[in-house]
């Protein structure tokens, strides 16, 4: 009677599972209730169907934790999953098998400093010819790039107009366009014609509010705008702490926001859940949001040693786009860069590559950043050279977008790393880019979330 009922269980359950299309590695349930063993089918099958299981191969995958390279290493993924890393994985029958044996593997790319709806707009009075429209079209091919070039995550630090990057977002999220994940800024937290202002228009012209969101003068203000951006979704906050290069009317030399306006920012943040990004070039200005708590120093050009002690006190990342200036200076030989953008320029790119060499010398934590939109989506591994030539060793580049960025995220239990239990983003390169650090410009395979973007 006992084994009668035994083989109902089994015969009743079995039907369950196909009618719901239960992968077999939960028929663990079905042991637990009924003895019966699945290993005598599928051998250490994991979770997932065999359909949904991509086996990759790799020659050598640079494990950014341990900064360490491995030979011949199998990684298999579940869905959108790493499920196993290791020499011997065992290969589970009907897995897809993707051959990276003569490549390097890297984790998926990080870059966390982007304007994916601008790109090659030198001026940003082009947001008075666009509609909102218009600018979230225009970024789809941009962002499809990006991820075609390795980088599966990206931050984007701020818009014009406000929460279009959400919208490209959640279009992403939602699989209706290709693009690397998002963690998006809404827009920037700016003074009245500060750094991210739109400005230097006549006084009579009145912007409309999605152009001027998020203009904040004194704390309560600041505050409100995190208020409204937080509750319509953003991911991190963005504020302007000193002057930008390329707004009208602007002096990256100034500091405009105080310390107090900084703090109620981070604070605010804080209640939310986020993380503040800080605009800074000027000395002061740097100093003041460091002291305010944001969690990352974005360009940083002017730091001076005290700077780069309170970040490393505080555990403060630089985020310096190094690459970016020679772009804005081929632009100035085509003459497509407003005037007084290069006045402020004048002198900044070198003095910002100094500072970063002191910075990464005394051990601040760096995470890439490069600007992209500045110069073209899609390049921005064009950034890795010029870290190296400016103090990082080729592993640290790689792990300041890799490990690095996911920690400054929020998001190194998701992503940044190639272990098990994180989301399968996986990029491959010909040779090793430990000794050709300019291969990372030419991703061969592009993976994310499981899903196979590029296989050349």
């Amino acid at each position: 009677m006992v084994s009668i009922l035994r083989c109902f269980q089994v015969l009743c359950l079995s039907w369950v599972i196909l009618q719901l299309q239960i992968p077999l590695a939960s028929a663990a349930a079905m042991q637990a209730l009924t003895g019966w063993e699945p290993d005598r089918f599928v051998a250490d099958l994991p979770t997932g169907d065999a359909k949904s299981l991509t086996v990759i191969k790799a020659g050598r995958m640079v494990d950014v934790e341990t900064a360490t390279v491995e030979e011949n290493v199998t990684i298999l993924v579940s869905g959108n999953r790493i499920q196993k890393v290791g020499k011997d994985v065992p290969i589970p029958a009907g897995a897809t098998i993707i051959d990276l044996s003569r490549k390097t593997v890297l984790p998926g790319l990080i870059d966390c400093h982007t304007h994916i709806t601008d790109e090659n707009e030198p001026d940003p009075i082009v947001e008075l010819q666009t509609t909102a429209a218009d600018k979230v079209l225009h970024a789809i091919p941009a962002a499809r790039r990006t991820l075609l070039a390795g980088f599966t995550s990206i931050r984007d630090v701020g818009t014009y107009r406000a929460l279009i990057d959400v919208s490209l977002r959640n279009a992403i999220e939602k699989g209706w366009v290709d693009g690397p994940r998002m963690y998006v800024a809404g827009a920037y937290i700016t003074s009245t014609e500060g750094g991210g202002a739109m400005a230097g228009f006549a006084p009579d012209i009145k912007l409309p509010e999605e152009l001027r969101y998020g203009k904040a003068d004194g704390p309560w203000e600041v505050r409100q705008r995190v208020r409204e951006l937080a509750h319509r979704g953003v991911d991190f906050i963005k504020v302007i702490a000193t002057g930008a290069v390329l707004t009208h009317g602007s002096n990256p030399n100034s500091v405009e926001f105080s310390e107090e306006e900084l703090l109620a920012a981070t604070d605010e943040a804080r209640r939310f859940g986020l993380k503040v990004a800080a605009h800074a070039h000027a000395t002061a200005g740097i100093k003041d949001a460091v002291n305010a708590g944001v969690a990352s120093i974005e360009h940083g050009t002017f730091l001076d040693d005290e700077c780069i002690a309170l970040m490393k006190a505080k555990g403060t990342y630089l985020v310096a786009d190094i690459y970016n200036e020679d772009y804005i200076q081929g632009d100035a030989q085509k003459n497509v860069i407003p005037k007084d953008f290069l006045e402020h320029d004048t002198g900044m790119g070198q003095a910002q590559r100094d500072n970063f060499r002191k910075a990464a010398k005394a051990g601040v934590k760096i995470a890439f950043g490069t600007d992209a939109g500045v110069f073209p989506h899609g390049t921005n591994a064009k950034q890795f050279p010029y870290m190296v030539r400016y103090g990082l060793t080729p592993m640290q580049a790689i792990q300041s977008a890799t490990i690095s960025a996911a920690d400054l995220i929020g998001k190194a239990n998701l992503i940044g790393s190639i272990k098990a239990g994180k989301l399968a983003d996986l990029i491959a390169v010909d040779q090793d880019p430990l000794t050709h650090i300019n291969e990372l410009e030419n991703v061969k395979f592009v993976m994310k979330d499981g899903r196979i973007y590029k296989n050349e």
